[in-house]
């Protein structure tokens, strides 16, 4: 089932294709990678994507998955070598709920903040803050969310390792304070020292200028946007 030809459609910058690359390389498998112009969208992409026409897109067997969690949970159940998800039903209910927190809670607000200024920024620091602080209680004592290995939540929450950081700079910010979140930091460091992460990382200095970009054309945007 697993050997039909693999093939992902993203974008070099997306924290959100990064984890379908890292999901497939932790696992060994093959695959194409095709590089997406998400500010012109191809042909290819509205035919695989029609409904949300984002990246990323993973294509086996010549069918389109789409949505990043969706499709590491796709990867998870076609090639069984390293498990990604815990085998109990509880368990893996927990890491999709904390999936699902880093994302509205985190990742979102983190966004807006760097793309606004002023009480639009501070709103929303003030969330992902708070939600920084949730994910400190739940990584103390461990190397990995998924224990000694990174897993599903690991690939998740990835991008706060190597994307937040850009985000605070680009915004002028700070969200992971390394003092006050000492067992994220250490996580940190455990993640970006795994070959497979390390080795498939976009260039920071690229980042710096592509998130410059975006902040400059979203901030008018976020004006007024974000409440508490």
């Amino acid at each position: 089932m697993g050997s039909e030809e693999v093939k992902v459609v993203s974008f070099w910058v997306s924290p959100f294709g990064k984890r379908v690359e890292w999901a497939l390389k932790l696992k060994g498998i093959d695959y194409e990678y095709i590089e997406e112009d998400i500010f012109n969208k191809t042909d290819l992409l509205l035919q695989l994507n029609p409904v949300h026409k984002k990246v990323p897109v993973l294509l086996h067997a010549h069918k389109p998955i789409a949505e990043s969690f969706i499709i590491l949970q796709y990867i998870d159940e076609i090639w069984k070598q390293y498990p990604l998800l815990p085998q109990h039903p509880y368990q893996r209910a927990l890491v999709h709920f904390w999936a699902n927190f880093g994302e509205q809670k985190l990742l979102n607000p983190s966004w807006i903040a760097m793309c606004s200024s002023g009480d639009d920024q501070e709103n929303a620091l003030k969330v992902a803050r708070e939600a920084m602080e949730k994910i400190e209680e739940e990584i103390k004592g461990k190397k990995f969310f998924g224990g000694d290995n990174i897993g599903y939540l690991d690939i998740a929450l990835g991008w706060i390792s190597y994307w937040l950081p850009v985000w605070e700079e680009v915004g002028s910010m700070q969200i992971m304070d390394p003092l006050k979140f000492p067992a994220t930091n250490a996580w940190i460091t455990n993640f970006l020292s795994h070959p497979v992460i390390k080795d498939n990382l976009p260039p920071r200095d690229n980042m710096l200028v592509y998130f410059h970009s975006r902040r400059k054309a979203l901030s008018s945007s976020f004006q007024g946007w974000f409440k508490v």
